[in-house]
């Protein structure tokens, strides 16, 4: 990477870094900026109507072309972010691999794949690719994602892929604060933006000054909020943060709750803030998640001062998310095929006794093919691999530690509105609506938590999305997040919408006389794996005891949480891993074509 040396390498037109930004009024911040070559993205062209200021807030902080060299500790830490690895030499044979799941894992496996230079194609079972981040549009032309998509500043993995596929500028920063909605219209912040005359301060101070400042904790919880974290491994982060990822690896037997209250934290912090962003991170509350996954997030809001900085897609994932992903494949020879499902792995016993798979039988709509290939991935989510997997395989632990692992049901709700619900001063602004140009969006641009309702987070698309999601003529379009969603899942999707809608209005009164004119639920029975405690060692690793068989997924064994920037680093380990055991699976090729002849 040219502005910090750490050797990252982008897409030839667009550059990623950490550095530090000076806008043009004198104010700087640390942190990751994506920009394009030459024109600031301030001053680039409007397109398809997007706002010119879109990525950048017109407040600090700012993205501006003005990049300076970070210090080390704004960059990934080397244990999350894998060298890049090297391009095949034209005297190596090219491996062909096939892929089965077109979610994150299987389109970062595949980049990274063909940027080496071997043959890819990739089999989604479904008619769109995306998986959990996946988009379609409905018959009236309403776009319905899986869930609600949030970027932290720490998915380093993530935006290193968007700026190979030339959409890292599609991701809007938001300003840098989380916002918590409670009953009655009552909105507290958690808010980061720390100014010392136009300097901006950042990590671990504007943490400690998001955090003792804050109306949503009592004087009480915030002292003992302090205490708790104040002899945490977040506090070794500051000057070893290798050592505290090993040390909060650690943790993962223990819940959040435990380790905490058993430190010196109150239950107040946990019910009014922890548990909201527990279930916003891994859908389940903190007496049910590890300390392992909430420590590791701590760890990088501590120590990285834009980890905490939350951006969002400027339109839906079809478009501005896995579109650009699937577009780089095609263009560089790999194939994404749709509506193809995998039935059955294929596969034979050397003279070992070990498995090599030979093929893959896929269908589609009543038709039936065999697939081979070098190597075979199964990126997939929990459920989908242990269906995929054949049922002998489980005699190594490996393979049958999977089955220790669960997924959490999940319900996405949306809710378009007439007017605009999180607009809460100007009776006039809540009601505007119009064209894009004349009547802007009014409210909350971020994403909001809250403690009073159970849908843990949510957001007004309009307003955070609205390339795709701000129609002329409506108003909000908010998507709410039901986590855990084990009651819900066998209501209705009319009960479901009525009671949301109804905890909504209990959020923000000054909304009750909107109408609600459409609502889509979608329901996934095992979203992300239960990230429980004691479920770690269960996680498997992306090379398995099946020398031309590999895995991808956010469940499998990396260093990050389940989420979209686990996925995309479970890619990157998982084309690794293949590049590692080419000696190998070039053995197997070769003894099976011996066989053959």
């Amino acid at each position: 990477m040219a502005h910090l040396r750490l050797g990252m390498a982008v897409a030839k037109n667009t550059s990623i870094g950490w550095g530090w930004n000076r806008t043009q009024d004198g104010e700087g911040k640390a942190g990751m900026v994506g920009r394009r070559d030459n024109p600031s993205i301030q001053s680039r062209p409007k397109r398809r109507g997007r706002w010119t200021n879109a990525i950048a807030n017109p407040t600090p902080p700012q993205l501006s072309k003005q990049v300076k060299d970070a210090s080390p500790k704004d960059a990934p830490l080397p244990s999350l972010f894998p060298k890049e690895p090297t391009k095949r030499k034209g005297n190596e044979p090219a491996l062909r691999v096939a892929v089965v799941g077109g979610g994150l894992a299987g389109l970062s496996t595949a980049v990274e794949l063909l940027d080496q230079g071997h043959h890819v194609e990739v089999y989604e079972s479904r008619p769109f690719v995306g998986g959990k981040v996946a988009s379609f549009q409905d018959k009236n032309g309403n776009h319905v994602e899986m869930g609600l998509h949030v970027f932290f500043g720490c998915y380093f993995n993530l935006f290193r892929l968007l700026a190979k596929c030339g959409a890292v500028d599609n991701l809007l920063v938001k300003e840098h604060t989380h916002t918590f909605c409670n009953k009655g219209g009552d909105v507290k912040e958690l808010d980061f933006r720390f100014f010392l005359n136009n300097l901006k301060i950042g990590a671990p101070f504007h943490g400690l000054k998001a955090f003792f400042t804050t109306p949503q904790l009592t004087v009480q919880d915030k002292a003992q909020n302090a205490l708790a974290l104040a002899f945490s491994p977040v506090v070794k982060a500051l000057y070893d943060p290798e050592g505290a990822l090993k040390d909060i690896r650690e943790l993962d037997s223990v819940s959040f709750s435990e380790w905490f209250i058993g430190n010196g934290g109150s239950r107040g912090s946990i019910d009014k803030m922890w548990d909201p962003i527990a279930y916003a991170l891994g859908f389940i509350d903190c007496d049910n998640i590890s300390a392992r996954c909430m420590l590791t997030i701590f760890q990088f809001f501590a120590t990285k001062t834009d980890a905490s900085v939350l951006r969002m897609l400027c339109g839906s994932p079809e478009n501005y998310l896995v579109g650009p992903i699937v577009k780089y494949i095609e263009e560089r020879g790999g194939k994404v095929h749709t509506r193809w499902g995998c039935r059955e792995v294929q596969y034979e016993l050397d003279g070992s006794g070990t498995p090599i798979v030979k093929g893959l039988r896929l269908t589609k709509s009543g038709e039936e093919k065999i697939v081979t290939a070098d190597a075979y991935v199964a990126a997939l989510d929990v459920p989908g691999a242990k269906r995929l997997i054949p049922g002998e395989w489980r005699k190594f632990p490996m393979f049958d530690n999977i089955h220790m692992l669960v997924g959490v049901p999940v319900c996405t709700v949306q809710l378009r509105y007439d007017g605009w619900v999180t607009e809460m001063k100007d009776e006039t602004l809540k009601r505007q609506t119009g064209k894009r140009q004349t009547a802007p969006p009014q409210g909350i641009d971020n994403l909001l938590y809250s403690a009073d309702v159970d849908y843990s987070c949510f957001a007004d698309l309009a307003l955070t999305s609205p390339e795709d999601y701000y129609k002329d003529g409506e108003g909000s379009l908010m998507q709410c997040v039901l986590t855990p969603a084990d009651p819900y899942m066998p209501m209705t999707n009319d009960q479901i919408i009525q009671k949301v809608h109804e905890q909504t209005m209990d959020l923000f009164p000054s909304a009750r006389d909107l109408t609600l004119k459409w609502g889509n639920v979608v329901k996934i029975s095992q979203s992300l794996y239960r990230e429980a405690p004691g479920m770690d060692p269960f996680r498997p690793d992306q090379t398995t005891p099946v020398p031309n068989f590999f895995l991808a997924g956010s469940y499998t064994k990396q260093d990050y949480i389940d989420s979209m920037e686990g996925a995309t680093l479970s890619g990157r380990q998982c084309a690794a891993a293949i590049s590692e055991s080419i000696p190998k699976i070039l053995s197997v090729k070769d003894s099976k074509e011996a066989v053959t002849a």
